[in-house]
Parts: C-alpha cells; sequence; structure tokens
C-alpha cells in the first residue's frame, strides 16, 4: 500500500525570506538618489563663437558664470547685413550647409587644447554654447547671409531642397601650443555635392590659424572667432566660384 507523505516540498520553505529580501533590496535602491553625497558638477563658463573684433557689428560675445551672450548680440553676422548690390546680384541656385562631421573629440561642447604633441586635453570649468561642429555650420550660414550672393539658403536642420549642398569634416577645432603660445587652429575638409546627382563637384581643405599672447580662455575665445571668420569667407568665395562652373 503506498504511504502518502506530508513532507514539505524541497524547496518550498525558503521562497518567503527570499521574497521579503528581493523587496526589502527594492526599496533601498529607491532610496538611493535621495541620500546622494557624490559632488555636483563644477560650473561651466560658456562662450559662443564670437565674431573677430574688426567686424562690423562684432562684439566680445562671451560671458563668463554659466551665463551666455544675448542672441542680440551675436545674430549680426561678421560683414553685417548683405547690400542693396550684393542682394541685385543673387545667384539663381540654392544652397543647404550640413553640419560638419566630427570625430569624438571634437563633437562635444568642451573646449579643446593640445598643450603639447598629440595630447588632447580640454580647457576646466570652460566649454561652448553648442558643439563645435553646429557652431561653425551656424558661422557658415551667416557668412553666406552676409555675402548676399547665395539667396536662397538653408541648413540640414530642415531638409528643403537645394541645388548644391555643402558638407564637411571637420578635421580641427582646437587651440595648440607653438613656443609656449596658444593658437586657434580650424581646418575643415569641404565637399560642394550637386544633389540632384550626387556628384561631389568640388573639394577642398580649409585651414585657418589664430595665434594670441594670452594663455586666458577669453582671449583664446576670441582666436577662435577670428580664425572661424576668415574661414567661413573662404569658404563662401570657393562656394561660389565653384557652383558657378557647373551651372
Amino acid at each position: 500500500m503506498r504511504s502518502s507523505s506530508f513532507l514539505p516540498r524541497r524547496g518550498a520553505g525558503p521562497a518567503r525570506p527570499r521574497r521579503a529580501f528581493a523587496a526589502a533590496a527594492l526599496c533601498a535602491i529607491a532610496l538611493l538618489p535621495a541620500c546622494s553625497v557624490l559632488p555636483e558638477a563644477a560650473p561651466l563658463d560658456v562662450y559662443v563663437l564670437p565674431v573677430s573684433t574688426g567686424a562690423p557689428g562684432a562684439s566680445a560675445n562671451m560671458s563668463p558664470g554659466n551665463s551666455i551672450a544675448s542672441p542680440a548680440a551675436t545674430s549680426t553676422p561678421a560683414g553685417g547685413a548683405p547690400s542693396a548690390s550684393a542682394a541685385a546680384r543673387a545667384l539663381p541656385w540654392s544652397l543647404r550647409v550640413v553640419r560638419p562631421a566630427a570625430g569624438v573629440h571634437l563633437a562635444g561642447q568642451r573646449i579643446v587644447v593640445m598643450p603639447e604633441g598629440n595630447r588632447v586635453s580640454v580647457y576646466q570649468g570652460a566649454g561652448w554654447s553648442d558643439p563645435a561642429p553646429a557652431l561653425l555650420r551656424d558661422r557658415l550660414l551667416e557668412a553666406f547671409r552676409a555675402d548676399g550672393r547665395v539667396g536662397a539658403l538653408s541648413s540640414d536642420e530642415r531638409q528643403l531642397h537645394a541645388d548644391f549642398e555643402l558638407d564637411s569634416d571637420l578635421r580641427a577645432f582646437q587651440s595648440e601650443y607653438r613656443g609656449g603660445r596658444p593658437e586657434a587652429v580650424l581646418r575643415l575638409d569641404a565637399r560642394l555635392v550637386h544633389t540632384a546627382s550626387r556628384r561631389i563637384v568640388a573639394s577642398r581643405t580649409f585651414e585657418q590659424r589664430q595665434p594670441t599672447a594670452d594663455p586666458a580662455v577669453p582671449a583664446v575665445v576670441q582666436a577662435f572667432g577670428a580664425a572661424a571668420d576668415r574661414l567661413s569667407a573662404e569658404v563662401v568665395e570657393w562656394t561660389v566660384r565653384e557652383a558657378a562652373a557647373v551651372r
């Protein structure tokens, strides 16, 4: 005759304590943010890319202490608004300016510095108002608007149809030390693309260097602005010339 067994099933006993332990652990995890003792991030002085001081309508456009210069100070591009003569000779094609592609160390908002050799660092407690590729794209747009010859202008933020596209790779957007003094270095590999055929009609590398005797961050930022203005002016002239040759 088969006897009935009233012994508890194997593993049945500890189940309730395990569930209680898991519940307690979840409660402890939920309370962690309330009692965190991690130090807060150091505040940043945020800088916009300034217009060079020699350009009409230029201003310092720098604001330390976790604030950004007002939009009114940065909306006027180097060279000001397009003149009536420039508007009258507007070219019969449209252009889309694309945000440059960039490597990891240039794609963020920290101000990059190479103090020696190939060592890459950043200025402590300082950063750009936007990622470096976006700053340069916007400066290029400002330069085209100020020039006035390309009337139909757009950016990659709005996927509008355009006859040409200015594509590029940002190879350098950093401060480098030479002879113990910093200089802002900007290097851009640009490509002019005919959008209908997706054909690269022209390509060129642009580079600008602007030294400064003052190693302080505000002076270095001003050097970035001067280099960006000169590079943008070169890109405008090159784009207009190469597109005209295609048309």
